[in-house]
């Protein structure tokens, strides 16, 4: 087939029925893990998306970074501000997001397929799981400093293991990031199932141990606060930063924004998706900004410092029946961020990179390792290699998105032919020259230019934290401009070659 989309006429399929010529799924496509999901058997509800976020939102890093702002100079209603512009956007793009898994019931490298070919949607995923893998293995080694904390706590006498280093890491270190990659391997084992019911459980415990620790350390404080800094930004270098700062809010969740079909597709309607989001996104990040406020404006209220995050105050608890239990409680909200947002993305990459032979365990186990071969925390200590790598491949993200977003509500408006992302036959609708769309790659490579560039050059750093939203556009603009328009796309449910919720 050439490089252009099917205009076969839909008239004979529609999405709720299958076709009687769905094409039997390729092997080098297609695995149980990869299949789309039955509509009838989807378990995750309002709740279940809500807590997605109820987690990923309170993660530490985050936390770094709203208080980051306080101690730049935005005071209370500035960061209040900051969080709900960034939200309000947040929102949109994770429900556009979010629909295309509910209505294909495929995870992101399958989505990928639709703009990109079979095969050349594979680029998409990797870019996507290289970032997460990365942020598995840091995120774990966070988690692993705070569980050295517990374990010191506990044990005094563990202390000494700390003075010996392996690879860049105290043998306390290896026992704590081992004890908690394993414990992560073990969830994945279980299947996405098992993912759900950790990250639901999680939830509640997240948000009622950040609010106990905000009223814990306003009551430190004598019920008192500093609303910003003493010397707080003001007019136009104010607004720059809240814009800068929502921008920067948005692209920390740009990774999420791509892959949000791994758990959406899981969804039961996109009722489900819009309440889940609208209570874990704009809600919940008004939440996390008031969280934000109290801990940063407490503690500055009390000795003038700025806290890095809530692992600080944990660790200046001198009772250790106060600090045991909130360590704990930060090390399950650590995990939990984990398994969404950096270890589900590089298990769907895996496997449909080689179907035949990984499944959804086979894949986490390597996506675990490779995690940990890495050496993370030589990485986390090297920011310089966080900036360029990172940063770089960050910023790859926006086009892709633009591409995939536009494909799909703009140029397709919906229309999918589900059983043909699974099939390599030439004249198959995703197969394009090869199975790889070449005009969506003409729209990707100078919109991902044009993104490193501006992300990484320091003569752009004024505006390097909008690089995803330039890339995103600049993609989606080029590639409505070369796709020709007035298409007809065929709209086939995958009903025939489904598989029951996970």
């Amino acid at each position: 087939m050439s490089d252009h989309t099917s205009t076969a006429s839909p008239a004979n399929t529609d999405y709720t029925g299958r076709p009687s010529d769905v094409p039997k799924p390729s092997p080098r496509l297609y695995n149980n893990d990869l299949a789309p999901v039955q509509r009838d058997f989807r378990p995750w509800g309002a709740y279940s998306v809500f807590t997605l976020w109820a987690n990923d939102v309170h993660s530490l890093g985050n936390y770094t970074f709203a208080i980051g702002l306080f101690a730049l100079g935005l005071g209370a209603w500035q960061i209040m501000t900051t969080m709900l512009i960034g939200a309000i956007v947040l929102f949109g793009m994770l429900t556009l997001s979010g629909f295309v898994g509910e209505r294909t019931g495929v995870p992101f490298p399958v989505m990928s397929r639709i703009a990109f070919g079979i095969h050349g949607g594979r680029i998409a995923a990797i870019a996507r799981g290289a970032v997460a893998i990365v942020w598995f293995g840091i995120q774990t080694f966070l988690a692993a400093e705070v569980l050295n904390v517990v374990l010191v706590t506990i044990a005094p006498g563990l202390a000494s293991l700390e003075q010996t280093q392996v690879l860049g890491l105290s043998l306390l270190g290896w026992i704590s990031f081992s004890a908690l990659w394993l414990l992560q391997v073990v969830i994945v084992s279980y299947g996405m199932a098992m993912v759900r019911r950790y990250v639901s459980l999680a939830g509640p415990v997240i948000l009622t141990t950040m609010a106990l620790l905000a009223i814990w350390v306003l009551a430190q404080a004598n019920f008192t606060m500093a609303w910003s800094i003493d010397e707080p930004l003001t007019g136009a270098a104010m607004w720059q930063k809240i814009f800068a700062g929502a921008g920067l809010w948005v692209v920390i969740y740009a990774t999420f924004a791509l892959n949000f079909s791994d758990f959406t597709r899981c969804a039961k309607s996109r009722r489900a998706i819009v309440v889940g989001n609208l209570a874990g996104i704009p809600l919940n990040m008004m939440l996390f900004a008031a969280i934000v406020v109290v801990l940063a404006g407490a503690q500055f209220q009390i000795d003038g410092q700025i806290i890095q995050s809530p692992a600080d105050i944990v660790s200046s608890m001198a009772q250790p029946w106060l600090q045991i239990p909130a360590s704990l409680a930060l090390i399950v909200l650590t995990v939990a961020v984990n398994l969404v947002a950096n270890f589900v993305a590089p298990i769907y990459t895996l496997a449909d990179i080689a179907p035949r032979a990984l499944n959804f365990k086979r894949a986490g186990v390597i996506s675990a390792v490779l995690g940990a071969v890495i050496l993370p925390w030589n990485l986390y200590n090297s920011p310089l290699v966080i900036e360029y790598f990172l940063g770089g491949l960050g910023a790859v993200l926006g086009p892709l998105f633009g591409v995939i977003m536009a494909d799909y509500w703009l140029l397709r408006r919906e229309r999918v032919n589900v059983p043909d992302l699974y099939s390599e036959r030439p004249d198959g609708d995703y197969h394009y020259t090869g199975g790889v769309h070449r005009r969506a790659f003409a729209a990707l490579i100078p919109a991902a230019i044009v993104g490193v560039v501006i992300a990484l050059v320091p003569a752009f750093e004024s505006v390097a934290g909008f690089s995803w939203f330039f890339g995103a556009a600049i993609a989606a603009v080029l590639y409505l401009l070369i796709v020709p328009r007035g298409q007809r796309f065929n709209d086939v449910s995958g009903a025939g070659i489904s598989r029951p919720g996970i």
